[in-house]
């Protein structure tokens, strides 16, 4: 098997992983708002409990895979998903369902840093650009077709299905890792052997952008993962069904993922701080109107904004960890942590403005704007800093 095969089936690998997380953790605050009368308070305590988690876990994920093997950490992670989902399946209590989640969120967090690594360790330097854009529009592609159709999934099969079809997928995922193992072994052999040029174009300022892109994509996940729990509220006060939210909420996971396939062609955005700080702009004012508005195709406008915003912050911050360094386990693991770090922040910052201002309207809109207006300033500061000489 050849490197381009190998790739092809990390791809299918990541879609199918990414479709089975997307679906089952999306809709996990569906699930709980329906089976147990969950508020949005209780559902950004959630969220953030997983955001907390993976926060530490995904990082243990990239330095597991590092040191024992991708391919090895890839797989232990699918079998921990799949235990967690069997949990969840056959609970029907609060604290089973809760644990299930913490399970699965241990799982994932041994998948994303590994599959980031595969993709991109002993790959073409000449060829990374276009690998890391291709794996951006697959994994947002089934994350968007995760949330699009699955509100429909549920509905027709049960909300326990957010169990039983991820546990199907995460199955037929170890296989594929049975299979691609051998492969990926013969590939580090000849990279050994026979390995790329070092890649020496890095940018003067690598490290600085690296370090602005780990500061903006946590931000940009404090606003998606503080919006993602409440988009069963939305949709009450706007009147969807689960169903209709999933097509309705899901424009920005499809704009993200045109975002990527654009940038993945257009590549003059590398090092360039102005699209790096209109995107954080553009992502701060557009998280703010897409929770508070109340005209649907207002919204329909704010989320096609808000899915270029995100992307072109996640995608430099995956670009550049890829870009700058050479450990891609390691990196691909703090470029995860640090999503962890925006997962557990935005529901954390929203529950306690909540909790805080339970009479204002929007409270917990207005306290993760401001939390994000913060990281604006620290971005600027750190474009404006001079860099070291161990940089």
């Amino acid at each position: 098997m050849n490197r381009a095969r190998f790739n092809s089936g990390i791809f299918i690998l990541e879609g199918l992983n990414a479709v089975s997380t997307a679906f089952y953790f999306n809709y996990l605050f569906f699930f709980l708002r329906i089976q147990f009368g969950f508020s949005s308070f209780h559902n950004l305590l959630v969220c953030a409990l997983n955001g907390f988690l993976y926060m530490f876990a995904a990082y243990y994920g990239g330095r597991f895979g590092q040191k024992r093997g991708y391919m090895k950490a890839l797989g232990l992670g699918l079998v921990i998903m799949l235990v967690a989902m069997i949990v969840g399946y056959g609970s029907r209590t609060i604290p089973g369902t809760i644990a299930a989640m913490v399970i699965w969120t241990l799982g994932v967090c041994l998948t994303w840093p590994n599959l980031e690594a595969l993709t991109c360790d002993h790959q073409d330097p000449k060829k990374l650009p276009r690998i890391i854009g291709l794996y951006n529009v697959v994994w947002s592609g089934g994350g968007a077709i995760a949330y699009f159709s699955g509100g429909a999934i549920a509905e027709a099969f049960g909300w326990r299905s957010i169990y039983w079809i991820p546990a199907t997928i995460f199955a037929i995922e170890l296989v594929l890792v049975i299979i691609l193992s051998a492969a990926w072994k013969r590939i580090c052999v000849e990279q050994e052997k026979n390995p790329f040029p070092h890649d020496d174009e890095h940018h003067p300022e690598g490290p600085k952008f690296l370090k602005m892109a780990w500061l903006a994509n946590p931000f940009a996940y404090i606003a998606m993962n503080a919006a993602i729990p409440l988009i069963p509220d939305l949709a009450n006060r706007l009147g969807l069904s689960a169903k209709q939210a999933g097509f309705f909420c899901s424009i920005w996971f499809f704009s993200r993922m045109t975002t990527f396939a654009i940038l993945a062609l257009w590549q003059n955005w590398h090092y360039r701080f102005l699209y790096l700080v209109l995107s954080y702009a553009g992502m701060l004012a557009s998280f703010a109107a897409m929770l508070l508005l109340n005209s649907l195709w207002m919204i329909v406008l704010v989320q096609i904004s808000f899915g270029w915003c995100v992307g072109l912050i996640y995608y430099s911050s995956l670009y550049y960890s890829m870009h700058v360094g050479e450990t891609k386990g390691e990196h691909g693991g703090f470029h995860e942590a640090a999503i962890g770090a925006g997962i557990f922040g935005g529901p954390a910052i929203g529950a306690a403005s909540l909790y805080l201002l339970p009479h204002v309207k929007g409270s917990s809109v207005y306290g993760v704007a401001a939390v994000l207006l913060i990281g604006l300033v620290g971005l600027i500061r750190i474009k404006g800093s001079r860099q070291t000489r161990s940089e």
